[in-house]
């Protein structure tokens, strides 16, 4: 199947600006948007505590934020999406006991301390902390893989509160090309009607110019245009009759 084209954007001239938390890979969207438009795709990673902060400052025209998997309230200046389901992990020592289990339940670490990520200063931190074996770590798995250690261990946990991921955007943005990106990372194709896009192709055929009419045409006022054609007169054209007696030797 052919691609289409990328289409332009009418504000080509700056480029679209994206932010994400840590453990979100947004790579493959990125792709499908350089396949489709003409717009340059500003991204960057921004620590989870600063995320909002750079999309109400415009330094960034929608993020991927995380949020917690229940009772989530969206801030009133915001459009938001949850997207998908992180998976929790325990973080241990590679030596831990935890080791010997495929999963386990958080019922299942009663007795156990926990480090707290955000007390630690980063998520990077407290698995360094964790892998000297003063506390087990839980964190989403996609940050545990980003800061991933040989001398850390990490399992999926159940029973604990979990975290989505999210896209968010400022109520009061006009730029289409913000409703365009997100439609990428809803899936959509380049066809979908309710892509911006797809919306203004209609609307460029109609505004083509038909073509001019060749010179000299009725239709471009060239020499006889508006005559009503001549008509012959009657019989022309014919061969005339004789008349009896005439034309005998």
């Amino acid at each position: 199947m052919s691609q289409a084209p990328p289409q332009p954007s009418s504000t080509a001239h700056s480029p679209l600006k994206i932010a994400y938390v840590p453990g979100v890979t947004p790579g493959k969207w990125i792709s499908r948007w350089n396949e489709r438009r003409g717009r340059a795709l500003d991204a960057a990673q921004v620590e989870e505590d600063r995320i909002l902060a750079v999309l109400r400052s415009r330094e960034a025209d929608l993020v991927f934020l995380r949020i917690p998997e229940e009772g989530f309230e969206r801030p009133a200046d915001l459009h938001a999406i949850p997207l998908y389901r992180e998976q929790p992990v325990v973080a241990a020592p590679k030596d831990h006991p935890l080791a010997a289990f495929d999963e386990v339940h958080l019922a299942d670490l009663s007795g156990e301390s926990f480090l707290d990520a955000v007390e630690l200063g980063s998520p990077a931190m407290a698995l360094e902390v964790a892998a000297s074996g003063a506390g087990l770590l839980i964190l989403p798995m996609s940050v545990a893989r980003l800061h991933s250690r040989r001398d850390v261990i990490t399992r999926p946990v159940q029973g604990v509160d979990g975290s989505r991921i999210a896209v968010a955007w400022l109520q009061e943005t006009e730029d289409q090309d913000v409703d365009e990106f997100i439609g990428i990372v809803r899936g959509r194709t380049a066809n979908s009607s309710r892509q911006p896009s797809s919306r203004q192709e209609p609307a460029k055929k109609k505004a083509r110019k038909a073509p001019a009419p060749a010179a000299g045409s009725k239709a471009a006022g060239g020499k006889g245009a508006g005559r009503p054609a001549r008509q012959g007169k009657p019989g022309a054209g014919r061969t005339p009759r004789r008349k009896p007696g005439k034309g005998r030797a």
